[in-house]
């Protein structure tokens, strides 16, 4: 199956989170957060929101963060995927 965003949205899969500190210690499942690095799988068009044009800065394979606690999580196919506007995308790692 094939999701493709809508005008300023973007779909990311989040990175898995850690499950070991640099030191070796495991983590137990509570103590881990959601991580915010992900990778932009599909792009909207951009195109006219609320008045404003919108100019998609992402494209798929870019690594970004994302706002901790935005988007829309969705699970398909057994695998989960967020939906976030590209507002709340923060910054692009390089």
């Amino acid at each position: 199956m094939n999701i493709k965003p809508l005008t300023d949205r973007v779909l990311i899969k989040l990175e898995e989170p850690e499950t070991a500190t640099k030191s070796g210690i495991l983590l137990a499942s509570s103590a881990k957060e959601k991580p915010q690095v992900a990778s932009v799988l599909a792009v909207g068009p951009g195109g006219e929101v609320e008045g404003k044009k919108v100019v998609m800065h992402v494209k798929p394979g870019d690594k970004v963060i994302a706002s901790k606690y935005s988007g829309t999580d969705i699970k398909l196919e057994g695998e989960e995927y967020t939906i976030v506007k590209q507002s709340d995308i923060l910054a692009l790692v390089q």
